[in-house]
């Protein structure tokens, strides 16, 4: 059996020789690592101020719309419509009918659009 310090000795010895063959390749990795990595930390460092919008931007594709409740109709259809959903906006203003809440739209026999989130 070995005595600590003949082990000691002989990682000592192995170390040493592991530096004189590997040293100059693992300086030559540890120095590109770092100077990649300084360069992404200066990249943070310059990174674009944060964007801060002082006026809202108008809607231009905005259409008016006069609503006269909150769900529509069509006079020949059985479904009701939140007036942005799509298929009130196909439906002609003559055929519009108006209902101040989706209970007044059922009691008048109209159901929910399967195409319109939000109506139940």
């Amino acid at each position: 059996m070995r005595s600590i310090q003949e082990v000691w000795v002989k990682i000592k010895n192995w170390m040493e020789e592991a530096v004189a063959e590997w040293g100059m390749i693992a300086i030559v990795v540890f120095l590109g690592l770092a100077t990649f990595g300084l360069g992404r930390l200066s990249a943070l460092e310059e990174a674009r101020p944060a964007v801060s919008i002082q006026v809202a931007a108008t809607d231009a594709d905005a259409r008016a719309m006069t609503i006269g409740g909150l769900v529509v109709a069509s006079r020949s259809g059985n479904a009701y419509h939140f007036p942005w959903c799509p298929g009130a906006a196909t439906m002609k203003e003559t055929n519009k009918i108006w209902f101040e809440s989706e209970e007044a739209a059922r009691a008048a026999g109209y159901s929910p659009a399967k195409n319109c989130k939000g109506l139940q």
